[in-house]
């Protein structure tokens, strides 16, 4: 396979991703992908913003945000967001923060 073909096979899945985190499963919040997976659709977006960055094209977080989320962050956050409940907090907590500071972690 030539690289040029690879490539657009890797942004095809990339968009079906994007779709699927976006559109289809609206219902899975971001702190149960990054308790589950490790990442969430804001390190996506933010996986995109740096990628243009490095290429010189100049992008925010929001940007990225709203590049990625289809539409501003807030409002895509007021349509499908919900609060997160003490359970995936404390989940959250302790993959993501107890390591915090450790310089052995």
């Amino acid at each position: 396979m030539d690289d040029q073909t690879r490539i657009e096979l890797e942004a095809a899945a990339f968009r079906r991703l994007r779709q699927h985190l976006m559109q289809d499963r609206t219902d899975v919040q971001n702190i149960d992908l990054m308790n589950l997976a490790g990442f969430c659709r804001n390190c996506l977006s933010r996986w995109y913003q740096e990628a243009a960055n490095e290429r010189g094209i100049e992008m925010s977080k929001d940007e990225g945000r709203e590049v990625f989320y289809g539409m501003p962050y807030d409002y895509w956050k007021s349509l499908n967001q919900t609060e997160a409940g003490p359970e995936k907090q404390a989940a959250f907590e302790k993959a993501f923060r107890k390591n915090v500071g450790d310089p052995k972690a």
